[in-house]
C-alpha cells in the first residue's frame, strides 16, 4: 500500500446545470420505493439506502444541496439514495455518488461505514478520503448544487435531518485512520504447516489473505472502534528468505527488511503513529517486540487473531 496523502485540495464543485424539475425519467430499480415500518413510518429505499461522505484531506467535505422537490428538499446532505436489489451498501453509495455528483470511485479510499438501523430499514454512511483531486459535478435533477464545505462550517448549514443527527459522530472520527502492522515471520511461524520449506511462498499466501481483508474491511470491534466497519491500512514486514515473495496490488504495504526484522517493524510502527490519527495494532507474539512497540503507543495482538480473520 502506498502513502496516498496529497497536498492538493479537491477541485471546486460545479453548480447545477439547467435541468427540468422533477424526478429523473427512465426505468426504476425495485429498490426505488418506500419501505414501511410496523407503525407506518416510511423511509426511502425498499432495500435500505446508502450515502457517501468524502473529505478532501484538507479539512473539507463534499455536500449536496438537495433540490426542492426531493425529500427534505432545500437542505444539505451527502450524495446517496436507495440501494438496488442485491446491492451492498458500499457499492450503492459509490454508484449514487457517481450518478449524482460525478464522484470517481478510483479517486477514493474507503475508510469506514456507519449504519443507522431502524429495524425495517437501514441507512449506511460510507466515509472515504479523496486520494486524488476531482471535480464534483451535478449529474442529475436531485441537486441544486455541490460544494466542498469546511468541516467547521457544516453545522451552520440547514442540514438534512438524518445527516444532521449523524454529523457530530461522523465528524468525531473523520480523521481516524487505523493501521495494522504484521510481523509476517511470527504469524507464518505460528503454525507448523511446512512453511520452512518455502518461506517466500508462505509469505505470499499471507499477503494474499491480508489483501482480501483489506478489500472487505474489519468489524469495528476488531479494532476497538465505533461505527460499523473499518478499512485500516495494512503493513506486512518480511525478513530473510521471505523477502523474495512476489506480491501484487496496492491494498497492502509490503516492507522488505534489509536488516533486523524487528527493527523494521518498529520503524513501520513509528511511521504509522506519526501519520495516523487512530489505533496502530501490531500482530506478533514476540515479547521483546511487544515491549518495543507498546512503548511507542501501539497495541499488540497475537497471530491467532489474524489467522481467525483470514480463515473466516
Amino acid at each position: 500500500m502506498t502513502d496516498d496523502r496529497h497536498d492538493e485540495r479537491a477541485v471546486p464543485a460545479e453548480a447545477a446545470p439547467s435541468l427540468p424539475p422533477g424526478p429523473p425519467p427512465g426505468p426504476r430499480d425495485p429498490g426505488d420505493a418506500w419501505a414501511y415500518g410496523p407503525d407506518g413510518q416510511k423511509a426511502w429505499g425498499l432495500f435500505g439506502a446508502a450515502g457517501l461522505l468524502v473529505d478532501d484531506g484538507a479539512g473539507r467535505v463534499l455536500l449536496q444541496h438537495r433540490v426542492e422537490w426531493s425529500h427534505h428538499g432545500g437542505t444539505w446532505g451527502i450524495p446517496g439514495g436507495a440501494r438496488h436489489q442485491g446491492e451492498d451498501a458500499v457499492t450503492g453509495a459509490l454508484r449514487e455518488s457517481a450518478e449524482e455528483a460525478g464522484v470517481p470511485a478510483a479517486a477514493l479510499r474507503i475508510r469506514h461505514t456507519s449504519v443507522l438501523d431502524l429495524g425495517f430499514w437501514t441507512y449506511t454512511t460510507v466515509v472515504a478520503r479523496a486520494v486524488h483531486p476531482f471535480r464534483a459535478e451535478v449529474g442529475d435533477r436531485e441537486s441544486l448544487a455541490l460544494d466542498w464545505v469546511p468541516v467547521d462550517d457544516v453545522e451552520g448549514l440547514p442540514l438534512h435531518p438524518g445527516f444532521g443527527a449523524s454529523w457530530p459522530a461522523l465528524r468525531g472520527v473523520l480523521v481516524t485512520e487505523p493501521v495494522v502492522v504484521v510481523d509476517a515471520a511470527n504469524v507464518v511461524g505460528s503454525v507448523p504447516d511446512g512453511w520452512w520449506r518455502d518461506r517466500a511462498g508462505a509469505a505470499e499466501r499471507l499477503v494474499d489473505a491480508i489483501g482480501a481483508l483489506a478489500a472487505s474491511g474489519l468489524a469495528a470491534a476488531e479494532l476497538g472502534l465505533g461505527a460499523g466497519r473499518w478499512w485500516p491500512r495494512w503493513s506486512v514486514v518480511l525478513k530473510g528468505d521471505a523477502r523474495a515473495a512476489r506480491t501484487d496490488g496496492p491494498e497492502v504495504e509490503v516492507v522488505r527488511a534489509t536488516g533486523a526484522g524487528d527493527d523494521a517493524i518498529v520503524e513501520s510502527v513509528h511511521r504509522a503513529i506519526a501519520r495516523a490519527a487512530g489505533p496502530v495494532v501490531v500482530v506478533t507474539a514476540d515479547r521483546g517486540l511487544r515491549a518495543r512497540v507498546e512503548a511507542l503507543g501501539a497495541s499488540v495482538t497475537g497471530p491467532s487473531w489474524l489467522r481467525a480473520l483470514t480463515a473466516s
